[in-house]
C-alpha cells in the first residue's frame, strides 16, 4: 500500500495557519476495525495506522520516503484564497445588503 504525503488544510473553526505548513506521511489501514467481543471496542491489529510524521518541506517528506523504501502518492494542496475585510467594509454606501441592528 502507497503512503500519503499531503500539506494538511487548516481547521474550519480558525482563521490562522498552524500547523498547516508543514507535509504529513501517514500510512492507509492495511487491516479492518474488529469489534472485541466481550467489551465491544473497536480495535486493529494495524500499527502503521497511528504513525503520522511531520516534516517542514514536501521534499523532506519525499526524501525521507525514498530513503526508507516506502512507495508513497503526492498529494499537491489546493491554492487558497482570502478575501480581507475590514470592520468599515459593514458600513460602505456600496453595500449589496442593508446594515441592521
Amino acid at each position: 500500500m502507497n503512503a500519503r504525503i499531503y500539506r494538511p488544510s487548516r481547521t474550519a473553526t480558525q482563521s490562522g495557519q498552524a500547523r498547516s505548513k508543514n507535509w504529513v506521511l501517514e500510512f492507509p489501514p492495511e487491516f479492518a476495525p474488529q469489534i472485541d467481543p466481550l467489551m465491544g471496542w473497536t480495535g486493529t491489529r494495524d500499527t502503521r495506522r497511528q504513525v503520522r510524521l511531520w516534516f517542514g518541506t514536501q521534499a523532506e517528506a519525499m526524501a525521507y520516503a525514498e530513503k526508507n523504501g516506502i512507495p508513497f502518492l503526492l498529494e499537491e494542496p489546493k491554492p487558497t484564497s482570502r478575501k480581507i475585510l475590514s470592520y468599515s467594509d459593514n458600513f460602505k454606501s456600496t453595500r449589496l445588503g442593508q446594515w441592521t441592528h
